[in-house]
């Protein structure tokens, strides 16, 4: 960016309504920087392929991705349950927004809220037999739809740069409150 352009800018957002977002919250709109453009293709991206395998998913299961997420998680925990607290911090989950989905899946016989062990206090969701037979045929589906939509369409070196970028990010995501 010039000089020249910095200051239009500048002058394009003092002008413009203390409402107004400035032109860089929207990142990658109408910019030339390829940083901005990444970041555009993947918000948008991201989207339409979360719908696509929300639809997909919903069709056949009735799971939406956030009901997978959450079995997929129990699935991989020891003896298939996990404290609350922990599991929404896993799921990126308030307190409230964890208990209603695992009311949720709880009233389709796919989870179990349990007292945990040794405190009283303390809620465990533990994944129930129906739970690991509707998550194994959800993931077969999931898979394919994955594969089809998005591993079948990238090379190994293009996965190998997605694995970098993603995993650097999430550790820097994961550091930060």
């Amino acid at each position: 960016m010039t000089s020249s352009s910095v200051a239009a800018a500048d002058d394009a957002r003092s002008d413009a309504s203390p409402d107004a977002p400035p032109p860089s919250a929207v990142p990658g709109g109408g910019r030339s920087n390829r940083k901005g453009q990444a970041w555009r293709a993947y918000f948008e991206t991201t989207a339409v392929l979360q719908d696509r395998l929300e639809r997909s998913l919903r069709a056949d299961t009735g799971l939406h991705l956030a009901d997978y997420n959450l079995l997929l998680v129990l699935t991989e925990a020891p003896d298939h349950r996990m404290r609350m607290g922990e599991l929404a911090g896993r799921m990126v989950f308030s307190p409230s927004r964890l208990s209603y989905q695992v009311r949720t899946l709880e009233q389709r016989g796919l989870v179990e809220r349990c007292a945990a062990p040794g405190d009283r206090r303390g809620a465990e969701a533990v994944l129930t037999e129906e739970g690991r037979h509707l998550f194994r045929r959800a993931a077969a589906l999931h898979f394919r739809d994955v594969t089809d939509l998005v591993l079948d369409r990238i090379d190994d070196e293009e996965a190998g740069v997605l694995l970098r970028v993603f995993s650097r990010l999430a550790g820097a995501l994961h550091e930060e409150p």
